[in-house]
């Protein structure tokens, strides 16, 4: 772990200075720069690789957030941070950190009213249907409807309030003054060359550890045999360093996983495909699961069939649909997505049985029909009955992004065992604990960019805040 190191000595020079250092240049650090600018900062992005990307681009781009303008622009005019704590824990089953739920539920929608009246990101909020564990149409995206435009946007928003992002520059050492406060970072080039960066205050913003396979194996043992489609920069500094300082570690045994990954062609399906009325086979031609349990648990299930595989199967009704998603059609263009007039030639494209396929969907029908009862518990007559012709795409379970790490109290400072606050280290995203509990079925849709935004909005406020105080944004 040479890379990620705790250094107890002051260094005998500093290089450059800022009032605010961040640490990654995902979506929550450049919120955290943002917010830390309009509080009066002199503000520092550090991002390891050759351009920002991460996990955001990465990712679908959805932001869930309730009791917004946003919201009530499309008639959804009752929902609260309230309503939506709730349904966090309730998809955790109780055990996400209730300070964190709180959090994140009470300042993702002020969080996401700054962005647009102080940096012009435009939300629009998907009605069209509803994510699993969510009671309300909460779920935000930029128009594009991407992770990639929703950091292109925040990228422009940085270089606009003239906030610098520094490429390249790999944090491999935190300098600790004592055990309270973080007063300088060193930074390894990719040359080789070192500087040293002093700070006033520090946010880690640099993911969780889902690209580093020994702290998978350690922590999620579970997921270590599937794929991880994360960003290969997701190490585990944050969760490093916090464990050398003696930070709280909570819940790194949770993350969030995907039933529904195109396989070989690694694409991601949206879960919008089974919550429209689709379902998942084995390689056997039968159902497993409960498609509607949600998709992060769903790797498991996945995971756990013959080969690791599945096949999602839907129908055209479903098929136009799904094409309102730019990752499908990405899918559609690399071949991912097959079509079928019927049953026969359905089986002859997957390669399932042809009996058992056509027993499964006859079964499907019954269901939808309301004549029978799913024996997995999921409710079919919502949704018209799947007709031909067919649609299939091979997928696999995978490992998206880790959802413990490092303790925050409510200003997003990181914490020790005892629950007091260092000084002035703070932690957002991937890097903090997030609000999904112990492990994979905790996970509500929208989770990881719900605290990148949310911890990121705090932590950026509190660290600004504590290096110029008195100042105003």
């Amino acid at each position: 772990m040479s890379g990620s190191q705790i250094s107890r000595n002051i260094p005998d020079h500093i290089d450059a200075e800022a009032d605010v250092v961040v640490i990654g240049a995902g979506a929550c650090g450049l919120v955290a720069a943002l917010r830390a600018k309009a509080a009066g900062a002199e503000v520092i992005v550090l991002e390891r690789d050759a351009s920002p990307s991460g996990s955001t681009s990465m990712s679908s781009g959805f932001v869930p957030a309730p009791a917004t303008r946003f919201q009530r622009s499309i008639g959804t005019e009752d929902d609260t941070p309230e309503r939506f704590e709730a349904d966090i824990m309730s998809k955790s089953k109780g055990k996400s950190a209730p300070s964190l739920a709180r959090l994140a539920a009470q300042t993702i929608g002020p969080a996401l009213e700054w962005l647009a009246d102080a940096h012009g990101l435009e939300w629009t909020v998907l009605d069209d249907f509803l994510y699993p564990g969510h009671s309300r149409h909460r779920m935000h995206a930029v128009p594009e409807k991407t992770g990639a435009a929703l950091e292109a946007r925040l990228l422009v928003a940085v270089e606009a309030a003239g906030i610098p992002v520094v490429n390249e520059a790999r944090v491999t050492t935190l300098h600790a003054e004592g055990d309270d406060r973080i007063a300088a970072v060193g930074i390894t080039r990719p040359d080789g060359a070192t500087e040293i960066l002093g700070c006033k205050a520090l946010v880690l913003a640099c993911n969780g550890f889902g690209g580093n396979p020994a702290l998978v194996r350690q922590h999620i043992p579970e997921i270590a045999d599937g794929l991880y489609y994360g960003h290969q920069g997701n190490t585990g500094d944050a969760l490093i360093w916090g464990e050398a300082l003696g930070a709280q570690l909570e819940h790194v045994s949770g993350y969030q996983g995907h039933g529904s990954l195109a396989h070989p062609h690694g694409i991601l399906i949206s879960w919008a495909l089974m919550m429209e009325g689709g379902i998942q086979v084995n390689s056997e031609g039968a159902r497993f699961s409960n498609e509607h349990g949600g998709y992060s648990e769903q790797a498991v299930n996945v995971l756990a069939q013959p080969g690791g595989i599945a096949w999602n199967v839907y129908d055209a009704r479903v098929h136009a649909f799904a094409q309102g998603f730019p990752d499908y059609q990405e899918a559609m263009a690399a071949g991912a997505i097959r079509e079928a007039a019927g049953v026969t030639e359905l089986a002859s494209i997957t390669g399932l049985p042809g009996v058992a396929l056509e027993a499964t969907l006859s079964q499907v029908a019954t269901y939808q029909s309301g004549e029978a009862a799913d024996p997995f518990g999921r409710e079919f007559t919502g949704k018209p009955a799947l007709a031909a012709p067919f649609f299939a795409v091979k997928v696999t379970g995978a490992l998206f992004h880790t959802q413990g790490g490092l303790m925050i109290d409510d200003q997003a400072r990181v914490v020790r065992e005892d629950g007091s606050a260092f000084a002035n280290l703070f932690a957002g995203g991937g890097a903090a604990c997030g609000v999904s509990g112990p492990d994979v079925s905790g996970y509500l849709s929208g989770n990881g960019l719900l605290t990148a935004i949310g911890f990121g909005f705090v932590a950026g406020d509190a660290a600004g805040t504590l290096a110029v105080p008195g100042a105003s944004g």
